[in-house]
């Protein structure tokens, strides 16, 4: 039996349906936008009318909706093949989402799922449009998280097109659209997002998209959005099925990802490429690869290229548990709070060697731990030509304060007697009594805090602290490397790498540091300039085995 959305084999008709225009202006067709008036059933009833007319004669719908403010109350309207919905702009055309009478439904714009609807490759949506208006999704509540309280929730799409939608304070995911086969997400701002979300739910991200429904290769693009405090992820990519291929086709290009949980996030894609984005500010990481998502399984293969990956409140790049290859190439990895990139081990079951990382020709410089941070087991690393310099800027050492000088705001300490080293306190754990809250930068006198959560206007984890309290701002790590090796690396490749420190005082005490828990077998460290470190090129606690250790200027063990 044939689906009911999909047109005729015989194509196309000449005219299209009696009565179903194939340009319809919502007003004349019973929506008000008047922002009282409940216009879901209008919406509903019309998108099904023009899915019908396009099921019959196979010609695509637009709805228009002029400027106005269209109230969507308590339930989402389920999409239909060929019928798109454009508006005047954001701000002039806005859907302001609610379920004030019907808590139990999570209200999302449009929606067509496979759990709900019965989405499939075979009952797929095609040739849909939204763009140019905004949805506010700050009405929508329930008293459990709701993964389908999103702004839009459409899966398995075909010729689909996003483009310049305002997206805001959705109380699940923004855009979360899964299985996209030539589609293009194009233009979006997305803000708040995940507002219901505590940050281990699913969902709860700017962008979202899961992939996996179309089997090896996914064709679509997320290009030239900007994803800001969005509970989770600003954009990311999640493998929705265990055992599923992993696809190939994802492209994200010229966004920005700014104080979110996570930026931009590989969760499960082959081969995604990432370029000329902006991730700054992120709570956990500027870019994430891990296999935290739904089905236990990191992305693998990808290419971080040409970004700027600035002020995260922890790691710029984190990396964990994709057995790999990846490969990062023309960064800019600046001013993180932690390290510029961590390749950790986040548990679960995925391999636990991670192999053919590449790290070629970024600009590592001002972060306040190591630059490059080796703590889970690797083997044929590259490591070659990049720039690290003045990095292991959180040298402050322990400080505790009290009394009159001392005074705390929601996101702020002030102590009038501090001489504290500019962010010489940057990434720390501050600590007044009960309360905890994290250091994004700092003056003299002055520590600026991170949000708490994305979109929080506090940096503490409770109250914020009465004046005078007594804070305590704990030790710098002792050690900080432009290169740290603190697990098991072998048949690396570290060579060509400018390593060293230009800034009064220096900060970054070696080049090169091998701890007493790393080891480097079979490696080739080669032709690299460690000269101008604070303590010396190299800091050898765990020898070497192997390989060749050649022509490295500066290179004096400690």
């Amino acid at each position: 039996m044939a689906y009911p959305d999909m047109p005729s084999a015989v194509g196309v008709r000449q005219h299209s349906v009696a009565g179903a225009p194939l340009l319809c202006d919502a007003r004349e067709h019973g929506l008000a936008g008047d922002g009282t008036t409940n216009d879901q059933p209008a919406l509903a009833a019309l998108v099904n009318r023009l899915g019908d007319a396009h099921a019959a004669d196979g010609r695509a719908r637009i709805i228009y909706c002029p400027p106005g403010v269209y109230s969507i109350r308590d339930a989402g309207t389920v999409w239909r093949t060929g019928v798109s919905l454009l508006g005047a702009g954001p701000g002039a055309t806005r859907f302001v989402l609610s379920n004030s009478g019907n808590r139990a439904d999570p209200t999302p714009l449009a929606f067509h799922t496979a759990q709900l609807h019965g989405a499939s490759r075979e009952r797929h949506l095609a040739d849909c449009m939204f763009a140019d208006f905004e949805i506010d999704g700050s009405g929508v509540a329930s008293a459990d998280y709701n993964p389908l309280a999103k702004g839009l929730g459409l899966q398995y799409v075909v010729r689909g097109v996003f483009r310049n939608l305002y997206i805001h304070h959705t109380a699940a995911t923004g855009l979360g659209c899964d299985f996209l086969q030539d589609c293009l997400i194009d233009g979006l701002l997305v803000t708040g997002c995940g507002r219901l979300d505590n940050g281990t739910e699913m969902g709860g991200a700017g962008i979202g998209v899961g992939i996996g429904g179309w089997g090896s290769v996914e064709r679509f693009n997320v290009i030239n959005c900007s994803a800001v405090a969005n509970a989770t992820n600003g954009i990311f990519m999640e493998l929705q099925e265990g055992g599923k291929l992993r696809p190939r086709g994802i492209r994200i290009i010229g966004c920005h990802a700014q104080g979110n949980r996570f930026g931009i996030s590989d969760w499960g894609a082959n081969g995604l490429i990432v370029s000329a984005c902006t991730m700054t500010g992120n709570l956990e990481a500027g870019f994430n690869v891990s296999a935290k998502g739904t089905t236990g399984t990191a992305g693998r293969g990808g290419i971080l290229t040409d970004c700027v990956i600035d002020g995260n409140m922890r790691d710029g790049v984190s990396i964990g548990n994709t057995p790999g290859p990846y490969t990062l190439r023309g960064n800019r990895i600046s001013g993180n709070g932690r390290y510029g990139y961590h390749q950790r081990s986040l548990g679960g079951a995925e391999e636990l060697v991670a192999e053919e990382i590449v790290i070629e020709s970024n600009d590592f410089y001002g972060n306040s731990g190591d630059a490059i941070r080796i703590d889970r087991p690797m083997r044929d690393l590259f490591v070659v030509g990049n720039r690290i310099r003045n990095n292991g800027r959180q040298w402050a050492p322990a400080m505790t304060g009290h009394g009159d000088s001392v005074s705390y705001r929601e996101k702020e300490v002030v102590d009038r007697r501090a001489t504290w080293p500019n962010d010489g306190h940057r990434g720390k754990v501050l600590r007044v009594g009960r309360e905890i809250a994290v250091v994004a930068a700092n003056d003299d006198t002055t520590l600026t805090l991170a949000p708490i959560r994305p979109d929080s206007s506090t940096g503490w984890s409770g109250q914020i602290p009465t004046p005078g309290t007594p804070y305590e701002l704990p030790s710098a790590p002792q050690v900080r490397a432009g290169i740290t090796i603190d697990a098991a690396v072998d048949h690396a490749t570290i060579r060509g790498n400018r390593i060293w420190d230009n800034r009064e005082p220096s900060a970054q005490n070696h080049g090169l540091w091998i701890t007493d828990r790393g080891s480097c077998v079979d490696c080739r460290v080669e032709d690299n300039d460690l000269a101008g470190n604070a303590d010396s090129g190299m800091r050898l606690d765990t020898p070497p085995i192997g390989g060749r250790w050649d022509r490295n200027h500066g290179d004096d063990p400690s």
